[in-house]
């Protein structure tokens, strides 16, 4: 990076000796309805820090002449962290008048492309009801805000970063405070240009006020470059927010295991149903059987319906003891910080809930619910509770905590929730889910905590408190393949699971999953459907080879618990789509495509002669080696590939 004497700069790859953007204002604010952009240079510094293991930070400090508006920034190049420098920007207004400010804006780049079919790939970090892909294809009339905040209702959060790739380039930005902060980081590409915009940004409610000799410091934020796709900027961005203090979950052997979920009966579900389907899920080599939604009295009300329990919690226990007699270990679906209008604990506790500004509730449509506060009190002692009886009393192994609304929450005004400002409501989220997560782990010690928060781009800072990350309602095979390959990015050893198989292309794409290591699941019923449930998933015996090949040949290759190569291909621009994960000498090659009839290069082979073999279809295809590591193939929608030393 280099910076001029108006404060202006620039990034350069010094590798390649190629700027990647022209000279700008990437720093500044929005005051009335101008930008301030150029300041002239006062003093420039360079010091040395130990922190991270080691660092130069650079200090740069102008000011504008006009406003009277100083403005410092201060940047820091990590030796543990190469091609990533962060950035905080203080602004101190010395002149005698308050100035209204707008927002502040850092990292603001445009970045040009020659290619004229699809000039960029996007990572977009933000959530909405639009449950939309995380990556896109990025053309002319691109836009997307990417706000952290709530989108919708229930939707919002997400992982506080954009990440625009072509072959050519790999630029990362975003902010690196360790708690959710209300940003966006707005991403356009105008209709007729061929260049991408990008930048983070803090809006204020307006007017707000800069008051004569008051400061203004914005977040911490970060530019990184990369070669090859998304993955490398999220690899960095992870690799940092770690050593700065947050710590993913050690892998936990259980997490890993194949599960099927009685989701396939649907909220109807009875008990002999669940209890019918055991022997079969033991049969197919599954571990886990997951109770899904419908065994409540009501969200928020966690003990069992008597319309279906008829003797109670103790009949609930009893369900939990036939599940481990199968040999099997039990989850239990649950929504947390979701609480029915109707409910007992509302009508008892009317004040537990979020409050919006004007006092009103946050609504969870899926649920018809109301949000909880998650630092109330009260929200934290029933919390608490539930999760000692659902892993002490009932007996369960592990929790499904389930929902969109997990993800974020509006600025919290309830007053008995102890907070200095409603934003930090949302900001102290993750400490919520952390003491689910610690308590869980303090009654058993092995428990799989999954954390499924529905279609959205689950938030960053609640990732330390889960070792189960999913797919989360997939709407395609596509996002099954692409959500595996950025969970493997954030947290290298997370047991990702997959998701009901029944949510993939056509309900039976087994090798999306298991091509991007991920856990296999499904919600199958048997001997029959629930009639009452919305579609049938009915194990037939043509189904049932099939899933017994898939789950035989998971348990042969365990290849989630291996080592995923994301940064070996680029996942928009390779064709066909490839993934790889290497088990030992060992490597697995996962090739995608509607229909593909030609050759495709072997990454990532050590020096030495290969075999090749299809290992689902058990043929060897061919022998190569280090040196010629292409070879000529045809498939339809995918195949797989074992490459090992001959």
């Amino acid at each position: 990076m280099s910076i001029s004497n108006q404060l202006f700069t620039k990034l350069s790859d010094t590798s390649k000796r190629q700027d990647l953007t022209s000279l700008g204002a990437t720093e500044y604010l929005e005051i009335d309805n101008r930008r301030l952009e150029s300041f002239e240079v006062t003093e420039r510094k360079v010091n040395e820090t130990k922190e991270l293991g080691g660092a130069k930070i650079y200090t740069i400090s102008g000011i504008n002449k006009e406003t009277k508006i100083s403005k410092t920034i201060t940047i820091t190049a990590y030796t543990l962290h190469p091609d990533l420098l962060t950035t905080q920007v203080t602004y101190i207004n010395l002149s005698d008048r308050d100035i209204a400010i707008k927002a502040w804006i850092n990292q603001a780049y445009t970045i040009s492309s020659q290619r004229e079919e699809t000039p960029f790939w996007a990572f977009q970090g933000s959530s909405s009801s639009e449950r939309a892909d995380w990556i896109k294809p990025v053309t002319p009339g691109y836009y997307q805000k990417n706000y952290m905040g709530m989108n919708n209702s229930d939707y919002g959060g997400g992982i506080p970063l954009t990440d625009i790739w072509n072959p050519e380039i790999g630029i990362t930005i975003g902010h690196a405070e360790l708690n959710p902060k209300l940003i966006s980081l707005p991403t356009e590409m105008k209709k007729y240009d061929n260049e991408v915009s990008v930048s983070i940004r803090q809006d204020f409610s307006y007017p707000q006020y800069l008051a004569a000799g008051d400061t203004l410091k914005t977040l911490e934020t970060f530019v990184s470059i990369h070669s090859g796709d998304y993955y490398n900027g999220l690899t960095k961005y992870s690799k940092l927010m770690q050593a700065k203090g947050i710590q993913m979950p050690e892998p936990e052997p259980f997490a890993f295991e194949p599960i099927w979920c009685a989701w396939g009966y649907e909220r109807n579900f009875t008990a002999d149903e669940v209890v019918g389907t055991l022997p079969k899920v033991k049969e197919l080599g599954i571990k886990w059987a997951v109770l899904d939604d419908g065994f409540q009295l009501a969200e928020g009300d966690w003990h069992v319906n008597q319309d279906k329990f008829s003797k109670g919690d103790s009949q609930m226990r009893e369900l939990v003891d036939e599940i481990h007699a199968q040999g099997l270990k039990a989850k239990l679906w649950w929504a947390p910080l979701a609480a029915d209008p109707g409910s007992d604990l509302l009508k008892e506790n009317p004040d537990m809930r979020l409050y919006l500004s004007d006092w009103a509730p946050q609504y969870i449509t899926w649920w018809d619910a109301y949000y909880l506060s998650p630092s109330h009190p009260q929200t934290i002692q029933h919390t608490q509770e539930i999760v000692n009886l659902f892993l002490n009393q009932w007996d369960f192994d592990g929790l499904k905590m389930d929902g969109q609304h997990m993800n974020a929450i509006a600025p919290d005004y309830n007053p008995k929730a102890g907070l200095e400002y409603p934003e930090q409501g949302s900001e102290k989220l993750p400490a919520f889910f952390k003491l689910i997560y610690e308590q869980a782990h303090t009654i058993k010690p092995h428990a799989v905590i999954e954390n499924c928060p529905c279609g959205t781009c689950m938030s960053y800072f609640n990732m330390p408190y889960m070792n189960q990350s999913v797919s989360s309602d997939p709407t395609s095979s596509w996002q099954i393949r692409l959500k595996g390959k950025t969970y493997k990015a954030l947290i290298p050893n997370t047991a990702y699971y997959g998701d009901h198989v029944e949510l993939s292309d056509n309900g039976d794409d087994f090798a999306s999953s298991f091509g991007v290591g991920a856990v296999l699941g499904t919600k199958f019923t048997w001997p029959k459907d629930n009639p009452d449930a919305s579609g049938s998933y009915l194990l037939t015996k043509e189904k049932e080879v099939k899933w017994k090949k898939w789950f035989s040949l998971y348990d042969q290759k365990m290849l989630s618990r291996e080592i995923y190569r994301g940064d070996l291909y680029d996942i928009a621009y390779d064709r066909p789509e490839t993934h790889l994960i290497q088990k030992g000498d060992t490597l697995h090659y996962a090739f995608y495509s509607d229909s593909w009839d030609g050759k495709v290069e072997l990454r990532g082979l050590s020096k030495g002669q290969y075999i090749v073999r299809d290992y689902v279809n058990h043929r060897e295809i061919a022998e190569i080696s280090d040196q010629t590591n292409k070879l000529n193939i045809q498939f339809k929608d995918f195949i797989l590939l074992e490459v090992y030393p001959k």
